[in-house]
């Protein structure tokens, strides 16, 4: 493990953060890297964004819509072969 100056060398963070996303614990790899598990949640967080661009906005809107369409198609074949049966 690389310390510089009491942090984290960035490769060491993306390796965690890369694990974390392939399915390992955070208890698991904090234990291994030594550091807090409450660390690695904050690099999680650090990592996320909370701004999608209208341009994506739009477009999971459009397959929101679709989807449901979709949805509500087998519903009503779903429907239409239980009446058949009885």
């Amino acid at each position: 493990m690389i310390i510089l100056k009491n942090a984290i060398a960035k490769e060491v963070k993306e390796e965690i953060l890369g694990k974390v996303k392939a399915g390992e614990s955070v208890s698991s790899l904090a234990k291994q890297y030594g550091v807090s598990d409450k660390a690695i949640y904050n690099w999680l967080r650090g990592k996320t964004t909370r701004h999608v661009s209208w341009m994506e906005h739009i477009r999971l809107k459009k397959e929101n819509q679709q989807l449901k369409e979709i949805i509500g198609i087998l519903t009503l074949e779903v429907e239409k072969s239980k009446k058949k049966r009885n």
